[in-house]
Formats: C-alpha cells, structure tokens, sequence
C-alpha cells in the first residue's frame, strides 16, 4: 500500500484531520500530506501513504492554483472570515468579542455581522484588472502571522496565541497567471492564480485589497489544482479505502531501465552514471518495477525501492 490519495478537503477539516482519517481507514500510521490547507479552505490536499511520504518534499514543491474570494472593507487577525475582526474602511476598531480559534460558528458570526456593517464600493473593471496584473510575476511575501512557518524553531500561529509580535522574513513566490475574475459591484472580489509553492492567498488576498485602496480578507478559498492533481479527480474525505491509491509507478512518466551489471550497484546505493536529465525516474530492472531514482548531474541514484 504504497502511493498517494488525491482527497478533496471538506471546509472545517484540518489538513491533520484529513491525515487521522485516512490513517484510520487504511490503518497505517505511516501517512503524510504535502501542503496544509487552512480549515476554511476546501480542494486538493495530497495525502502520500507507505513509502510514498518519501514524495512529500517532492509534492510540495509543485504549483497550484486557487480559486478564492476576497471580501473587502475589513480586515482580520488571521487573514480570512476565520478570524477577529480587527478592522475596516470606514473605522479601523470594531468592537465586537469574536472568539480566537478558527471555527465555522466565528466565521458565521462575521458574516452575519457583515452583511448589515459591510460597505459597498465602486471599483471600475479597468481598475481591477491593472491592480491583478501588478501582482503577475515573481515577488517577495511576508507570510501571515497565523500559519504553520517556523521562526527559531517556532510556530508562527504558536507566537500570534501569545501575543507575542515577531519579525517575519520574506520569501520569495511568483503568481503565473490570474483569470476568471468575478467583481459583484458590491463587496466581494473572486479570481483564479496559479501561483509557486509557498504563495499564502490570505496575504495575496489582503495585497490586493491594499492596493484597491481598502483592506480585505479571504472570504473563500478552494484549491482546484495542486502539481497534475486536480479537483475532478479527487476522493471524498467519507470515501477514502485502498482503491483510491495511485501507485507510485503511475506518478512519474520517464523510466531508465537498469542493467544486471548495474543492479547490485544501484540497490547498495551506489551511484551509476547515465545520460538523462535530472529528474525522478521509475526504476525498471530486466522489466521488473523496482522504485524511483534520481538524476542529479548525470548520476543516478535510488530514491524509492518498493
């Protein structure tokens, strides 16, 4: 039982809630996703399973795209309707109680007191799309305080519990392309990025209100595409069983075909050269699927032995 499940995350489910379930119905602790989704954030989370979480760096690594919804004139603690309100347009204090952990009965609350406390904008079309084609290209982020990077060995989300304030270096990310935008002529702004790893849509999101001359918050948020995973093909969280596993074998398409002179080589860890690219290979000796190798400069070397 070695591959991964495409799984289309629920709104309200952890990434490690999805994790526990799968690691249940299987039942092998040895499972591991390879990007977190925020609870308020539904799509594609890919879940590696036996030698598979091997993959999980490799994963990660991949582009995704996003499809996600901005409400403007307010702002909050983590980003999106999760969280405090902890500011908008017209007045910056809101004084209403919200309680801190992201739960959908605090996103509710928000909604229910936005739909009466919100203001209304009027955004041209021109505007719009100048201000999401500034943000196409490659640009340093400073991720939100409210996610899971570490700074001295420590959690952001764990310091932002405490009150505790914290410098956050930039990381550079790049937005492909954005498309499919949706303007209501109201309050909420929808669009679709394809965007690097490690792009926070919450802070995108919170950018772009910024420059339309406002604040914002992430309203929505549904990964339909992460690497060659996408939505149309994933599992339902209640429907998860060994049959939705895809073998490692149909992961990757290039394959190198292993000499015998090679074999012992290569299973003791050895290093063989070759002439193809870098990359991750499916391994084959004398026709039999052995694992994944990796071409580093021309040297190959196992990676995944099944």
């Amino acid at each position: 039982m070695d591959g991964i499940l495409i799984i289309n995350k629920p709104q309200w489910y952890t990434s490690f809630d999805v994790v526990a379930k799968c690691r249940k119905v299987l039942g092998t602790k040895k499972i591991g996703h390879t990007g977190t989704l925020d609870p308020m954030a539904t799509g594609v989370l890919v879940v590696c399973v036996g030698k598979a979480t091997g993959l999980v760096n490799v994963l990660t690594s991949e582009d995704k795209i996003y499809r996600t919804t901005i409400k403007l004139g307010i702002k909050t603690d983590t980003g999106d309707m999760a969280g405090k309100i902890i500011g908008k347009k017209e007045n910056p204090v809101i004084e209403k109680e919200h309680l801190s952990d992201i739960t959908k009965k605090q996103f509710d609350s928000n909604m229910e007191y936005l739909a009466n406390n919100c203001p209304k904008f009027d955004i041209s079309k021109s505007k719009i799309e100048e201000i999401f084609n500034s943000f196409i290209g490659k640009q340093n982020q400073i991720p939100p305080i409210y996610s899971s990077i570490k700074v001295d060995g420590k959690k952001l989300y764990d310091y932002a519990r405490e009150g505790k304030k914290v410098e956050i270096p930039p990381r550079e990310i790049e937005v492909f392309d954005i498309y499919d935008i949706e303007w209501n002529n109201e309050n909420e702004l929808s669009y679709t990025v394809h965007c690097s790893k490690g792009t926070y849509i919450r802070t995108l999101n919170e950018d772009i209100a910024t420059k339309l001359g406002t604040v914002g918050t992430t309203m929505a948020l549904e990964r339909i595409k992460t690497g060659d995973f996408c939505l149309e093909n994933a599992t339902d969280i209640e429907d998860v069983s060994e049959e939705f596993i895809i073998p490692i074998e149909e992961l990757f398409n290039d394959r190198i075909e292993i000499d015998k002179r090679n074999e012992n080589k290569l299973l003791n860890g050895m290093s063989i050269d070759v002439s193809n690219d870098d990359g991750i290979y499916n391994l084959y000796i004398n026709n039999n699927y052995y694992g994944l190798g990796k071409v580093i400069n021309k040297k190959l070397k196992r990676f995944i032995i099944l």
